[in-house]
């Protein structure tokens, strides 16, 4: 069996109190980092920007500090998953998509369109896999 270890940034961590969600934002896995897919959502507001560049950032951002909590970064990513509720949207998620991923480290990826997403306001999901 694999040993694995809970990936929990302190931004990420439940609120005192509130119940813990039921997944982890991350799993370590005999040296892959496995992260959940993660929407735009402003980890101070708790919302969804009405700007679509900021929450591609901030999806982007949130995998970030996961990776950073596994002592990986985006140079570590083999995989990426990004589901768009409106392909429409693709070049401008690309565009900034590009500014996490250089030349030197481009990972696969898969892009596929959605009806909707667990936010109603959301736009974009991506989950990752690092080594």
């Amino acid at each position: 069996m694999a040993e694995h270890t809970v990936i929990m940034p302190p931004e990420l961590a439940p609120a005192p109190g509130a119940a813990a969600p039921l997944f982890s934002p991350g799993i370590l896995a005999d040296g892959t980092l496995y992260v959940a897919g993660e929407l735009g959502t402003d980890l101070k507001t708790k919302q969804i920007p009405d700007d679509f560049e900021q929450e591609v950032k901030n999806s982007l951002g949130t995998i970030g500090l996961i990776l950073k909590k596994a002592g990986m970064s985006y140079s570590d990513v083999v995989s990426v998953t990004v589901y768009l509720s409106d392909m429409d949207l693709f070049a401008r998620m690309n565009a900034v998509y590009a500014t996490f991923f250089n030349k030197e480290s481009k990972p696969v990826r898969a892009t596929i369109g959605v009806a909707k997403l667990a936010n109603a306001k959301a736009h974009i999901e991506i989950s990752v896999i690092a080594r």
